[in-house]
């Protein structure tokens, strides 16, 4: 096994997420991700809420990272507005939001009975 290699693939895969960092819609999500973990801490939950709350997470994050990556690639090649071109990009956002949408759904039934028993 190369550990050079495997080393300077985790330096590349990094500055990916870096430089994902420089589009709004990543810096929001990665918000709602702390705010979801810090709601981890707070709230103790078990096990098995936590693993699907950090799936949930990774899954979206991933998925805005792909939708990026796709946004950027089009803008490469097609530079001048194209309604095709446009038509890719709202499906790859509305995946995300689709992805986000069914978060906040499951994050919603998980977090609601620890939320009642503090404000109710």
């Amino acid at each position: 096994m190369d550990f050079k290699k495997l080393l300077n693939s985790f330096q590349n895969a990094f500055r990916g997420i870096k430089s994902a960092f420089g589009e709004q819609t990543f810096r929001i999500l990665c918000f709602c991700a702390v705010l979801v973990v810090i709601f981890i801490f707070i709230f103790g939950l078990p096990v098995l809420e936590i693993i699907i709350l950090i799936f949930l997470i990774t899954f979206v994050l991933s998925l805005e990272l792909i939708n990026t990556q796709i946004e950027k690639i089009l803008n490469f090649l097609q530079p001048n507005y194209d309604p095709q071109v446009k038509i890719i990009k709202d499906i790859s956002a509305g995946a995300v939001l689709l992805a986000c949408l069914g978060a906040i759904i499951i994050g919603f039934f998980i977090f609601w009975p620890y939320l009642k028993i503090v404000f109710f």
